[in-house]
């Protein structure tokens, strides 16, 4: 088999949902022919202007029109997870920090990629504008705070003497004022024209996690991992005030008077900003409060909560009163006219809201879920099963790339899903302990297995569909009658959890392996140990037979790919290449090909006659999970951590 990189022009045309297609389609990685959901979200943000929403995803940075709220642009570029971005004081140029330690320069209009900088070591923690928008700052996880000219991409110079992780920036609202905070608990503040330091803020005992100024820019506050907020003038560089609070984030009120502090204990507290006098405090969270935001007028202040709560409310700041309750939600943002509320949600999702009436005003599309574990095709190949850590088990047209709904959902998250031959049931198995059954075109429960006393990481339906193997935390192996659910017994023998479990074709073997090292071969009608696969003991995560029966597949801890003779369990071949552990592998439906999914975000393909690389398809920005074959060989579907799965077209 081959990639081929040449997209479906043709069907792209004919498809009925033309704006679904156009952002399933944005900056696609070379041979990809759909992108099934956005990633899942970091962080929220308005343009100054309010033309413009970012939101921060896993696979790249999504630039939405706020008068439609389509998408406009997808930015990627990175070649691993934005952690920071930044608009420009007009909201023309957007910045991003990647993990990969780069900091991209976008024009917000059109997307176009203006500028890359390159000079940091590590990743990097933070990006910002100086009010004028002609010098960027970067801070990194290498120490050091970089400041680059927006026009030239010039280096003008490189602030030193953290001795940590760089954990927080941010300019003075003139712009003559550089702060920074560090892992080495202290706060530096730099002055912008010539780059030498202006002091040195100490007191904190932990970590400094975040700097923020004042309106007016003489009061700098800066939150602990030593569950202080501190307050500092930053003319003398004096301490003015120190709050006793662990908290999330903090947030100076527009008119710099008050400080609102997200804490730990499921509260909102509110400080003079000056005196550091604590003024109130906010009560009706259920979990700890991690995001707050007022409104441009002052008069609202949103805070959103996560865990057991996962709401955001609106207070009425001169009253303290509760004026609305949102669930389902914890990350917060307003619109720069306060006009609207946008807000991250459980299911990843961003929703905009008219903070006022509490009327949802618009749900910005597409399907952004959190990791995806698990993929598997339906026997006629028309649509892909995709589990991840939201917990729901979602449909999606291969052709289309059309999100068609949430089958059920699992009560924790999806580790591993798998189809009955006759495609009639979906087997589920996650963290919750239980496998779950369910009609594969209703998701009607069909029955609940209960037996393991932890999490199941694979699951798999013998041949003919009449059996159901399991393997999980609890470092057991477990046979299901898979039409009544009744148990037919356990195999028992690894010292460390299952990772994986397959049936040969004929199903008269079961493997298993195991992070301890072992691989196990089973009598399926017995239930006799038969024998360990000889060879290098190496933790395996993802074991799989070929077609015919005669090969296994390994994919190993040690960043490999291991090829097995089934017969006679001798270690045949080892194919290098991955960076990264190996996390799915799987064979094309002729056997001619091995696909493997690593940590390393790669897919690879490999002949598997021959053992050698054929193919690399890169994509993805967090790990990839698992890889499946359509069953007539032309798709291969990789998903991934990124909350994303890619579709790549294959041909003999």
């Amino acid at each position: 088999m081959k990639l081929t990189v040449t997209l479906l022009i043709l069907l792209v045309l004919l498809l009925p949902n033309t704006h679904a297609q156009e952002y399933m389609q944005m900056n696609l990685p070379e041979g990809a022919v759909l992108r099934l959901g956005k990633g899942y979200v970091r962080e929220i943000l308005y343009s100054p202007d309010g033309a413009r929403l970012a939101v921060v995803s896993s696979i790249g940075v999504w630039l939405y029109d706020t008068t439609t709220y389509r998408e406009v642009a997808l930015l990627t570029g990175h070649t691993a997870g934005v952690m920071d971005a930044a608009f420009n004081s007009d909201g023309t140029s957007l910045a991003s920090g990647s993990e990969d330690g780069t900091v991209l320069l976008w024009e917000t209009e059109t997307g176009e990629l203006l500028g890359t900088f390159t000079e940091h070591t590590d990743p990097i923690s933070g990006v910002a504008f100086s009010p004028d928008g002609m010098t960027l700052a970067s801070g990194s996880f290498d120490s050091t705070v970089r400041l680059w000219d927006t026009e030239t991409g010039e280096l003008l110079g490189t602030l030193t003497g953290h001795t940590d992780p760089i954990s927080g920036i941010a300019f003075s609202p003139n712009g003559t004022v550089l702060a920074s905070g560090s892992w080495d608990r202290t706060v530096r503040l730099w002055d912008t024209e010539t780059g030498e330091p202006k002091g040195t803020l100490t007191g904190h005992t932990d970590q400094v996690r975040s700097v923020v100024f004042g309106p007016d820019g003489g009061t700098l506050a800066t939150r602990g991992e030593d569950n202080t907020v501190r307050l500092w003038n930053t003319l003398t560089g004096e301490p003015t005030g120190t709050l006793t609070e662990a908290v999330f984030s903090v947030v100076f009120s527009p008119d710099g008077k008050t400080l609102a502090g997200g804490s730990y204990d499921n509260a909102v507290q509110l400080w003079d900003a000056a005196t550091g006098r604590h003024k109130g405090t906010l009560t009706g969270h259920t979990d700890g409060v991690t995001d707050l935001a007022f409104s441009p007028d002052g008069k609202t202040l949103a805070s959103g909560s996560w865990g057991w709560d996962e709401a955001v409310r609106l207070w009425d700041t001169e009253t303290g009163q509760l004026k609305r309750t949102r669930t389902g939600v914890y990350s917060v943002a307003f619109s720069p006219d306060g006009s609207t509320l946008a807000s991250k949600s459980v299911d990843d999702a961003v929703r905009l809201w008219d903070p006022e009436t509490g009327e949802p005003k618009h749900t910005l599309t597409g399907y952004t879920a959190d990791a995806i574990k698990s993929v598997v095709f339906t026997p006629a190949g028309s649509t892909l099963v995709s589990g991840g850590r939201d917990g729901k088990l979602r449909l999606w047209d291969v052709v289309t790339g059309e999100h068609k709904g949430i089958l059920t959902e699992y009560p924790g998250w999806i580790t591993t899903v798998a189809l009955s031959p006759d495609g009639g049931t979906l087997a589920i198995g996650g963290k919750g302990r239980k496998l779950r059954l369910c009609d594969a075109m209703t998701g009607e429960p069909k029955g609940t297995l209960t037996g393991h006393t932890d999490g199941v990481e694979s699951v798999a339906f013998s041949p003919d569909g009449a059996m159901l193997a399991s393997g999980g935390w609890d470092k057991i192996v477990r046979f299901w009658d898979a039409v009544t659910g009744e148990p037919m017994g356990t195999l028992t023998g690894h010292t460390g959890w299952i990772t994986s479990v397959a049936f040969s074709p004929d199903g008269t073997t079961l493997v298993s392996g195991s992070e301890d090292g072992t691989v196990f071969l089973w009598d399926t009608l017995t239930g006799e140990y038969k024998g360990m696969l000889t060879g290098p003991r190496i933790s395996v995560r993802s074991i799989v037979f070929s077609p015919d029966g005669t090969m296994l597949a390994s994919g190993n801890w040690d960043k490999t790919v291991r090829l097995w003779d089934a017969v006679r369990a001798a270690h045949r071949r080892i194919l290098t290449g991955h960076t990264e552990r190996v996390t799915s592998v799987a064979y094309s439906p002729d056997g001619r090909t091995l696909a493997s999914g690593s940590e390393d975000k790669k897919v690879r393909l490999w002949d598997a006659v021959r053992g050698r690389r054929k193919k690399t398809l890169i994509g993805h920005t967090g790990w990839v999970a698992s890889v499946a074959y359509s069953p007539d060989g032309t798709v291969l579907a990789s998903g991934s951590w990124d909350g994303t799965v890619l579709l790549w077209k294959v041909t003999d």
